[in-house]
C-alpha cells in the first residue's frame, strides 16, 4: 500500500489536528508514524462497507474518538520518551476494529501488541490492517477473554492491557489483570467516572490481586468531552477461578451486592 502525506481535500480543521499531536499529546510522531496513522481512517471507512466497525465516519471525529483517544491513555504509563523504549508484552481487550491497539502499536514499536477481539470478522479486518501498516510485531486473536485468561502460555504474560468501551470497570478488571505479569499494569478507557463505579471495582480488585493507581480525568481537544482513564496495578497473583467462564463476568459482575 502505498504510503502518501495528507491528502490535499482535507478539512483545514483536521489538518490543524494532526499537526497538534505535541501541544495535545505530550508526543510527536515520526513521519512514518504519521503516515500509519493517517492510514487508518481510509482503512476502516472501506471496511465499514462490508461490516459494523464504527459509527464515527466524519475524519475530524475519527481523528479525536479513535485516534487521540486511544493515544491519550498511554500517557498514564509514563513519559513517552521512556514508554516508547520498553520491549513489553501488551493486549488490547476487545479491540473491535484495533482501537486503542492499533495505534498504540504504531506509538510503541518496541512493544509487542495482541489484538484480541471474539468476532472472527473483526478480527480478519484487524489482521489485514496490520499487514497493510507493516505493524509485522502485533497479532490478531478471535477469542473470548475468558479463554485467552485461562490459556496456560497467556496467562500472567502482559506488562500492560488495554480495554476501551467494552464493559464496566469491574468487567474490564477480571478480563485483564488475570493476563497481567505481576507489576503489570491495565488502562480503562471510561466515559464519566463516579464514586459508586469506583467502590464496585475497589471490591473486585481486591478479589483479583489489583490495585486502583490513579484516576485521571481530561477533556477532548475539540469536542470538550469528559473522559478519564483508570491505571491499575496487578500486586499479586490472580486466583486461578478468574476470569470466570465465558458470559459469567458480564452476568455476575464482581464486586456487586451478589457476588463473593
Amino acid at each position: 500500500m502505498k504510503k502518501t502525506d495528507t491528502p490535499s481535500s482535507e478539512p483545514p480543521e483536521l489538518k490543524a489536528l494532526w499537526a497538534s499531536w505535541l501541544a495535545d499529546l505530550g508526543w510527536q510522531p515520526s513521519e512514518q508514524q504519521q503516515q500509519q496513522l493517517q492510514q487508518l481512517y481510509p482503512l476502516v471507512m472501506a471496511g465499514n462497507q462490508t461490516q459494523n466497525l464504527t459509527r464515527i465516519t466524519d475524519p475530524v471525529d475519527f481523528w479525536e474518538k479513535h485516534l487521540w483517544d486511544s493515544l491519550r491513555g498511554l500517557r498514564l504509563l509514563g513519559s513517552w520518551e521512556t514508554i516508547q523504549a520498553q520491549p513489553w508484552r501488551g493486549i488490547d481487550i476487545g479491540t473491535g476494529a484495533g482501537f486503542p491497539g492499533i495505534p498504540a502499536q504504531i506509538a510503541l514499536p518496541q512493544t509487542r501488541f495482541t489484538l484480541l477481539d471474539s468476532t472472527q470478522r473483526k478480527i480478519a479486518f484487524v489482521q489485514d490492517t496490520l499487514q497493510r501498516l507493516s505493524l509485522t510485531q502485533a497479532r490478531a486473536v478471535a477469542q473470548r477473554a475468558e479463554i485467552w485468561g485461562q490459556t496456560q502460555q497467556e496467562r500472567g504474560s502482559y506488562d500492560i492491557a488495554l480495554a476501551r468501551a467494552l464493559a464496566s470497570a469491574e468487567i474490564c478488571a477480571e478480563y485483564c489483570l488475570p493476563l497481567l505479569k505481576v507489576g503489570g499494569r491495565a488502562i480503562l478507557y471510561r466515559g464519566h467516572w463516579t464514586e459508586a463505579e469506583a467502590q464496585t471495582l475497589e471490591r473486585a480488585l481486591k478479589l483479583l490481586g489489583g490495585k486502583l493507581i490513579h484516576v485521571e480525568a481530561f477533556t477532548t481537544p475539540r469536542s470538550r468531552g469528559v473522559r478519564h482513564c483508570l491505571l491499575l496495578e496487578k500486586v499479586a497473583p490472580t486466583p486461578p477461578l478468574y476470569p470466570r467462564s465465558p458470559g459469567t463476568p458480564k452476568r455476575q459482575p464482581l464486586g456487586q451486592s451478589h457476588c463473593p
